[in-house]
């Protein structure tokens, strides 16, 4: 059974910095594209971030300059370095990763459980 789980989240005052982390376990063969996604109370999920298996990353607009996704591959982690959080960027951050199990050799999308983050003004 895959899974994926996120850590990091927690309070912090605005202009502050958390840093998420979420680890893929199970058995599998590889994985393609992972990426943040959250989403704020009343709100539909939005994407966050995402980084491909090389390293090509695309962000949201609202967190561009300030959050940093990065992936250690020997690891099956994702990160994302959050910067200058602001009480905008309050909500639940979902981990989701394109893995590839070793049989049947198929992708599939995954997703964690979500960690709070909170930024207080």
């Amino acid at each position: 059974q895959v899974q994926l789980v996120e850590s990091g989240g927690g309070l912090v005052q605005a202009g502050g910095s958390l840093r998420l982390s979420c680890a893929a376990s199970g058995i599998m063969s590889r994985i393609n594209a992972m990426g943040w996604y959250r989403q704020a109370p009343g709100k539909q999920r939005e994407l966050v971030a995402t980084i491909t298996r090389d390293d090509f990353t695309n962000y949201a607009d609202s967190v561009k300059g300030r959050f940093t996704i990065s992936r250690d591959n020997a690891k099956n982690t994702v990160y994302l370095q959050m910067n200058s959080l602001q009480p905008e960027d309050t909500a639940v951050y979902y981990c989701n990763a394109d893995i590839v199990r070793n049989w049947p050799p198929n992708e599939f999308n995954y997703w964690g459980q979500g960690t709070q983050v909170t930024v207080s003004s």
